[in-house]
This record gives structure tokens, C-alpha cells and sequence, in this order.
């Protein structure tokens, strides 16, 4: 017999053999129907997997993050065999989940896939899943594993295969398809009930670029057509709010091929959106005892040597840039956290000192390959809303539970209200994966988590998320579609103070380390804009939106009234505009409508009389006339219900 232990603690003592399948049955029928696959200490399993030893076993249905996981990883075999019947030749390489859905990447050789295939695609997958055929796994020796492929004349699955040790390589088989793989799938393919083709993108053999260029296929699948539809229909309602659209329309910003991949361009618009966000954040830095401080584009290699960002990002990073000194090189700077650094070592400081908080708008830059690039949510320069704290060990958990405040204050005057925060925390069996010793580690995490307790937050703690220096604390943010995000995030870190030595004399006149908070709320602004963009739609908070009203005047001989409005508004703070284009007043409704401006005040004869505006929201609601005090009032007491003091 071995003892299973359960998620709630209840321990099953069951025959050896026995699987999660039967254990399932064993809970309820009603659970079984539904399990689709499980972890049995901490390692992915199939649900027919015979259990031989004591351990935890956790068992995911479709509701479950890893159950989703083994359904979208279990479809991509079956859409991979769809393709090699389709397309004879294919040489297929990897197929994973991802966050939504699975892609496969595959060598087409002379043949071509275009979107008018995805449907004969999806067809035969149905085909093939409507089978009801098992998944099966098994042990191959490496021998018949790099032979089977050879006979394929599949280098891809060959290299794969070479970097894998004897007797850890295992096939998946399924109708007529095999598979190497490492587990991960559904009971059957018959569980499958919808599949559609996404897209297919490039993507080079391993994210390499000198690497052959193979062709990406995304998908996604559910147990119900249902879900399918409702999936599709939340799609077109992204693509409504893609960044990328609404920043074209809205005139926030462009990219230029001259300029460069990735270097997004602020338009006047967007500049004055980015500026507010700026400021709105610096007022309640100030409040809560942050300096701004400014440092250069470009720092000394050996300033990210010492700090360990080269060690670990360096071959990723733009290529240092020589001057005609030589051995003098310099990089564009891919972090803060070492300038500052030097900021706090340009002085002595004593306890009486800290804590130091330094604060920086500062623009850092990191190479990504072209086919990563994705309007301003990942690029290749980019501003951050960085700062760092540098205190004693008894000033981090007040300090942390500070930023905590501050974080939310900026998600929630900013409509981001559903979220959860993630404890991000080393991953224990890739140690070499980070920099310092254990006890720090385990100081900082614990300091992280004791932080998020003190303040009510509800959290989970993930394994492997942290910085390579130090643990982090992520607000994990679900938008207006349901998607989620990383919008700001807090680590500590004892290593770099460190790594640059720094200190501070304490109450015994001894030098002792200070410990440093990293922190930013936004992120960096490119990726918060456009977070921001897409949760709204472009109907930003009433604070932050750059043209908050257009006066509409009804003819030319309104435009005199219209003026003295705009006048009026611009003393009460109200950022406003006149439309003094020749064309009808519908016209100009309908096309303000598209800029998402929030109110549109219409002037004409009857309110030059008797000095009103007649106003409408955006999205067709008739305020009525109001005196410009009356709509003042109005724009204020909105900016107030969403925008509090900190």
C-alpha cells in the first residue's frame, strides 16, 4: 500500500498501481468524469500514470490552470497530425501550451499555409479528435529515439533529442501519431470539442535568429463549442481595443523604420498623456519622502559587470558602444538600479540618514528580436517609473508596506481594481539560476511575504518568478477583458548593496549594509500605456485624458462665443478645444465620437443668449444646458470620485 496525500490534507491509502483516475473515481464519479489531469509530486503526470510510492497528488478538471494547460498541450499533437496528413514531408519541432491556447512550430518545406487553410485544418483535427483515441506514453531508448527520427529526416526532434540523457525520453502515441514529449494530456482526444486556427507568425529554430526561420501555428480548443464562441467573440473585442489601433487613432504615438525597431515616438497627444501620468505619480512620490534624481543613457561595462546584469543579460543587450580610448566601452543602459547605486555611494551616510529614497523616470534599453516586438508592450526602449529605497533591516518592513500603499494607490485611480498579488520567490532546484547566499534569500522573501500579510493583500506565492537578485513582490492585474497582467512590482534585494558595497554608519559607530527596495508602479510607461489603452478602450479617467471637452460651435458666427468658452474653461483647469472646421455639427459629433473625447459642448445661438453649453457625453448621453460653472462643477466632482490624494 501507499499513502496519497490530497490538497485539503486527507490522506488515501491505496494499492501500489493505482492511478489518479482511480482516485478520482474513488473521491466521486462526478470528479472523475471531469478530472482531466493531475501532478503527483510536483511532476506532471497522465491520469492512467501508476502511482508507486507515497506523495501529493493534485488533480486539475478544465476549470483548473494545468488542467487547461494538458488540454490546449494534448491538441497541438492532434493538430500536428492534422498538419503531416495534410501536408506530407512536414518536420515538426516543438508544440506547447501557452497562455492561451498551444502553437506548433513546423518546417513546411516547399509547401505554404495561408489563413485560407486554417479552416481544412481545424476539420481534420476534429476529425482526428472525434476518435476518441488514448494518449499513451512510453520509454524510448535514446538510440531508437535518434533512429525514429532519422528515419523521419528530422533533424529538429534530433537535436532535441541529443540534449537529453538515456532513459529520461519518452514518446507519445495517439492514433497513427507519435510524438516526443514529456507528458501532460488529457485521458483522450475525444474530449476535444472545438479547435480553431489563430494565426501562424515566423519564429526562428529555438528563438535563434541565425537559426532556420520556421513557420509558428497558434491555436486554441475547448470541451464545448460554446466556449469556443464566447472566446471568439472576446477576440474581436480585443482587436477593437489593440493598442496599436487605438494609438493610431487616438494620435498617442507611431514607430518609424528610419528611427528603428521598437523606438516608439510620442506624439504631442501621447507626450501629454505620458507627462500627466509622470506628474500624477512625482506628486505622491513627494508626499511619501522620494528625491528625483537623473542619470545617463549610457553607463561604463563595467558598472553592469559589477552589478551582474552583463553576467546575465549581456549577450541579450544591445553591443557595447567603444570610444577612441581604448578599452573604454560603454552600454546603453539596460537598468536604474546601478546608477543609483553609485548616487548613494557618492556620500556617507549614517542610520540617522535612512531611509534614502531615490525616484527616476529613467529610459532603459534591451535588445529584443525583431519577431518579439509588439507595439508598446514590448520594445526595445522603454521608460520606467524606477526608484530605490536604500534602508536598515529595520526599516524594510514599514518601507515595503509603504510602497505597497503607494502601488495601489496608482492601480486604483487608475481603474486597475482586480488583481492579485504574487509573492515571487527563487525556484530551489536551479539555484545557479541567482545571485547571493541562501540567508539573505530567505530574509527577503520572508520579509515580502510578512508585508503582504500585514496589509490584508490577497497573495499566492510562485516558485521561480523572482529577479536574479532578489524576490519580488508582482501585482498581477485582470483587465476590462479578463486577461492578466503584471502592473507593478517591489523586490528586496541584499545584493547589490553588496555587490557595490555600500554602507552607513549605525547608532554603535560600526558600518553596516543597508538593505534596497526596487520598486515601480507602472512598470515603464510604453507597456502601462498601453495596458491602460486596452482595460479603458481609450476612454481614459477624466484626469488623464488629454482633450477632456470640444466646443462645437453650430456656425462661424458662434466661433466668437465658442472662444470665450474655451476661455472660461481653461481658467476653471479644463483641458478643451474648438472644432472650427466647416462642416455640420453632426458631422463633427460623429468624428469626436472616434476620438473618445469625453464631453462634446455644442453652441449655437439659444446658448450664446443666455451663456450655456449644451452638453453630451461621449457615448450619446444629453446632459442638457448648463452654465460653464454647472459643467466645471460637473468635470470636478468626476475627477474626484476616481482621483483621491494620496
Amino acid at each position: 500500500m501507499i499513502k496519497i496525500t490530497l490538497p485539503d490534507g486527507a490522506v488515501k491509502k491505496v494499492p501500489e498501481g493505482t492511478t489518479p483516475m482511480d482516485i478520482a473515481k474513488s473521491i466521486s464519479e462526478g470528479l472523475a468524469r471531469n478530472v482531466i489531469s493531475a501532478q503527483f509530486n510536483h511532476t506532471v503526470v497522465e491520469t492512467v500514470t501508476p502511482l508507486t510510492e507515497d506523495g501529493t497528488l493534485t488533480l486539475y478538471t478544465w476549470n483548473d490552470t494545468e488542467g487547461k494547460k494538458a488540454f490546449w498541450h494534448s491538441t497541438s499533437h492532434v493538430v500536428a497530425q492534422a498538419l503531416e496528413e495534410l501536408y506530407p514531408g512536414i518536420k515538426l519541432t516543438i508544440g506547447p501550451a501557452i497562455e492561451n491556447g498551444f502553437y506548433y512550430d513546423v518546417d513546411f518545406g516547399e509547401h505554404a499555409l495561408s489563413e485560407k487553410d486554417f479552416q481544412k485544418i481545424e476539420q481534420k483535427a476534429l476529425e482526428i479528435a472525434r476518435g476518441k483515441h488514448d494518449y499513451k506514453m512510453r520509454s524510448v531508448s535514446k538510440a531508437d529515439a535518434l533512429q525514429y527520427y532519422k528515419d523521419q529526416d528530422n533533424e529538429y526532434k534530433m537535436e532535441l533529442i541529443e540534449n537529453l540523457e538515456d532513459g529520461t525520453i519518452t514518446f507519445c502515441d495517439h492514433s497513427t501519431f507519435t510524438d516526443l514529449c514529456r507528458g501532460g494530456h488529457i485521458p483522450n482526444t475525444g474530449i476535444i470539442k472545438a479547435i480553431k486556427i489563430l494565426s501562424v507568425a515566423g519564429a526562428y529554430w529555438r528563438g535563434n535568429e541565425n537559426n532556420k526561420q520556421l513557420t509558428r501555428v497558434y491555436g486554441i480548443s475547448f470541451p464545448k463549442q460554446k466556449d469556443l464562441t464566447e472566446y471568439l467573440e472576446l477576440l474581436e473585442e480585443a482587436k477593437k481595443r489593440d493598442h496599436r489601433k487605438l494609438g493610431k487613432e487616438l494620435e498617442l504615438f507611431t514607430f518609424s523604420q528610419k528611427v528603428g525597431q521598437g523606438l516608439p515616438l510620442w506624439l504631442p497627444k501621447g507626450a501629454a498623456l505620458r507627462e500627466r501620468l509622470e506628474q500624477f505619480l512625482k506628486k505622491a512620490q513627494k508626499k511619501a519622502g522620494y528625491e528625483m534624481v537623473v542619470t545617463p543613457h549610457i553607463g561604463q561595462k563595467e558598472l553592469y559587470v559589477t552589478s551582474g546584469h552583463y553576467a546575465k543579460y549581456g549577450e541579450d543587450s544591445f553591443q557595447p558602444i567603444r570610444t577612441p580610448k581604448e578599452d573604454e566601452e560603454f552600454l546603453l543602459k539596460p537598468m536604474n538600479c546601478p546608477h543609483h547605486c553609485e548616487i548613494y555611494n557618492s556620500q556617507p551616510f549614517s542610520y540617522k540618514d535612512l531611509p534614502k529614497r531615490y525616484a527616476e523616470f529613467g529610459t532603459v534599453y534591451r535588445y529584443e528580436q525583431s519577431g518579439e516586438l509588439h507595439g508598446l508592450t514590448r520594445v526595445r526602449g522603454f521608460t520606467q517609473d524606477d526608484a530605490h529605497i536604500f534602508c536598515t533591516t529595520e526599516q524594510l518592513n514599514d518601507e515595503f508596506k509603504n510602497v505597497i500603499d503607494l502601488t495601489l494607490y496608482v492601480l486604483n485611480s487608475l481603474g486597475f481594481n482586480n488583481f492579485t498579488a504574487q509573492v515571487s520567490v527563487r525556484d530551489l532546484d536551479n539555484p545557479e539560476k541567482y545571485i547571493g547566499n541562501t540567508d539573505d534569500w530567505e530574509k527577503a522573501e520572508q520579509a515580502i511575504i510578512n508585508a503582504a500579510e500585514e496589509k490584508g493583500l490577497n497573495y499566492v506565492v510562485e516558485s521561480g518568478e523572482a529577479a536574479f537578485y532578489g524576490p519580488k513582490l508582482d501585482f498581477m492585474v485582470k483587465d476590462a477583458l479578463g486577461r492578466n497582467w503584471q502592473l507593478g512590482t517591489i523586490q528586496v534585494d541584499y545584493n547589490l548593496p553588496k555587490r557595490f558595497d555600500l554602507t552607513y554608519k549605525g547608532s554603535d559607530n560600526e558600518l553596516h549594509r543597508p538593505v534596497m527596495i526596487h520598486r515601480a508602479p507602472f512598470g515603464s510607461m510604453e507597456r502601462f500605456v498601453a495596458l491602460l489603452l486596452e482595460h479603458t478602450g481609450g476612454n481614459f479617467p477624466l484626469w488623464l485624458i488629454p482633450i477632456q471637452a470640444i466646443i462645437l460651435p453650430v456656425s462661424e458666427k458662434h466661433e466668437k462665443y465658442a472662444e470665450k468658452v474655451l476661455n472660461s474653461l481653461e481658467n476653471h483647469e479644463i483641458r478643451a478645444l474648438i472644432d472650427k472646421r466647416n462642416e455640420t455639427v453632426g458631422k463633427k459629433i460623429r468624428e469626436t465620437e472616434l476620438k473618445k473625447i469625453p464631453f462634446m459642448l455644442i453652441v449655437g445661438e439659444q446658448e450664446e443668449a443666455s451663456g450655456t453649453l449644451s452638453v453630451r457625453r461621449h457615448g450619446g448621453e444629453d446632459l442638457g444646458s448648463l452654465s460653464i460653472d454647472a459643467f466645471s462643477d460637473l468635470v470636478t466632482t468626476e475627477i474626484n470620485s476616481t482621483l483621491k490624494s494620496f
